[in-house]
């Protein structure tokens, strides 16, 4: 697959601590008929630490029963490389078109312990690998020494960075890696930054909820109007704002689904929770205010 334009990680909602079968395929539905560019299953915004090794298969299967010809990202991430490699195997079965690695750690790893996960997965594979650079959340940063030795790997397809503090680490990038490996963005409010610095994907956690929305700033500046790209993006300053304030875009999101009934309240696996009181009532004055219904 081409790893570019508007990939959208919805989440993966729960209803009585299962899976929500039926809200997921919404979710997926909604996607495709947006016409976003892929959908990144059981990403960080799918939770997936959280789901076993048989709800993830079952998540990816109904993903790819339901996207259509939009191709499917998979998730594989887990503490052992063993867990990965089975996981990485699952999806495939799956049928998505790609895979998305971070490096999950309880233990800090180091760059060795991180460039021997990534050699070991990628001689296993049929498809592509986004490698996922996200200290958020593993606590593990890339350097850019790291990233352009595991580029050199069989089957690489993207780099997925978070929000770069300045263009030219982009620019520093691209020119270390081989052309046809893609580097991608993410962090939303960050996301014409990196379009604009020669990212050529956006991935997405708006795009999961919003198609439309995050379409619309994607197809701006991957066009070259980067003008009406960053005034799409400004008109979202309330959102971003939340996500700030709120630890991160997953609860936010994931309270907004719920508020606009696409998921049943709770959705966010145990002990992970949705936004309540004051905080929830900004998330639903956001919705009304940007229009986002």
């Amino acid at each position: 697959m081409d790893f570019t334009g508007l990939s959208a990680f919805p989440l993966t909602p729960l209803v009585d601590d299962k899976l929500d079968e039926v809200a997921y395929v919404r979710l997926i539905k909604r996607l495709r008929a947006a016409g976003v560019d892929s959908i990144g299953a059981l990403g960080s915004t799918g939770c997936y630490p959280y789901f076993s090794r048989n709800e993830r298969a079952t998540a990816l299967r109904l993903a790819t029963e339901h996207s259509g010809a939009v191709p499917v990202i998979a998730g594989i991430g887990a503490l052992r490389t063993r867990d990965v490699l089975w996981l990485a195997e699952d999806a495939q079965k799956a049928g998505v078109s790609a895979l998305l690695l971070a490096p999950v750690s309880y233990h800090a790893l180091t760059e060795d312990e991180v460039f021997d996960l990534f050699d070991a997965v990628t001689r296993e594979l049929s498809v592509p690998l986004c490698v996922y650079d996200n200290p958020g959340t593993t606590h593990f940063t890339f350097s850019d020494a790291l990233i352009a030795r595991i580029a050199q790997l069989p089957n690489i397809g993207s780099i997925k960075i978070p929000p770069i503090s300045a263009p030219q680490r982009a620019a520093s990038l691209r020119a270390q890696i081989p052309a046809h490996i893609t580097l991608g963005i993410s962090g939303d409010a960050s996301a014409v930054d990196g379009l604009s610095a020669g990212c050529g994907i956006w991935y997405s956690v708006l795009g999961g909820l919003f198609p439309e929305v995050a379409l619309a700033i994607s197809r701006a500046a991957l066009t070259g109007d980067m003008a009406q790209a960053r005034a799409r993006s400004d008109a979202l300053a309330p959102l971003w704002d939340l996500f700030k304030r709120y630890g991160g875009s997953l609860r936010v999101i994931a309270t907004a689904a719920e508020l606009l009934g696409t998921v049943t309240a709770p959705c966010l696996p145990a002990p992970l929770r949705t936004l309540t009181g004051d905080a929830r009532r900004q998330v639903a004055d956001v919705i009304e205010t940007l229009q986002l219904a």
